[in-house]
């Protein structure tokens, strides 16, 4: 798909034709641009970075320069039909509230983020090493990751917020990983929205 990174693939292919979409940490605008151009989809990115909200305009992507962690207040609930978060969320301090806040302005979130259960991540810090890999590519000393998460984590996460999960897909390296995802996955990217509460 037009040379996108191996996560957005896979949420691209869960956005349909036309769906209202905002991405939240939208980087360089890629994601947005390809759903813009291939599926007709109203796009509009939030990011902080002065360099990314260049690329954005340059690939003729809406963006908003902001914080999402200061708050989604100018967006309204239901606004969006899906709100994106890709290999962004770890790097958040109010991780809870940013999830909170997509699963009310969007009818669906998707999020992506590094697995840090991966069996080589164990096998550094055995060796007493923090891990560097490809999908955490950092020293300790500079990574903007404040909160590495396990599969297992997130999930638990999602079920104390009451999102519910629609589906999930796991890489390594940019391949599905379909046995113990939780072990083997560098990769973990879940769809998710809010529980609904039946009347009794």
């Amino acid at each position: 798909m037009d040379g996108l990174r191996e996560d957005l693939r896979v949420i691209a292919g869960w956005i349909a034709p036309g769906a209202r979409v905002l991405d939240l940490g939208c980087g360089d605008g890629a994601l947005l641009a390809y759903l813009m151009r291939a599926k007709g989809c109203p796009a509009y990115g939030v990011e902080i970075d002065d360099d990314e909200v260049l690329a954005c305009v340059r690939r003729g992507v809406n963006v908003i320069q902001g914080d999402i962690e200061r708050g989604l207040d100018m967006f309204a609930d239901g606004r969006f039909d899906v709100v994106v978060s890709s290999m962004a969320i770890q790097a958040t301090h109010a991780t809870e509230r940013v999830l909170r806040e997509m699963g009310a302005i969007g009818a669906e979130g998707i999020v992506s983020f590094p697995n840090f259960g991966h069996w080589f991540h164990a096998w550094a810090i055995v060796r007493g090493h923090m891990p560097v890999s490809r999908t955490m590519p950092y020293q300790w000393y500079n990574t903007p990751n404040l909160h590495l998460a396990t599969v297992s984590d997130f999930e638990r996460l999602l079920e104390q917020l009451e999102l519910e999960i629609i589906d999930r897909a796991f890489l390594a390296n940019g391949r599905p990983v379909r046995f113990a995802p939780g072990k083997r996955a560098t990769q973990a990217i879940y769809r998710f929205r809010r529980r609904t509460h039946g009347v009794g």
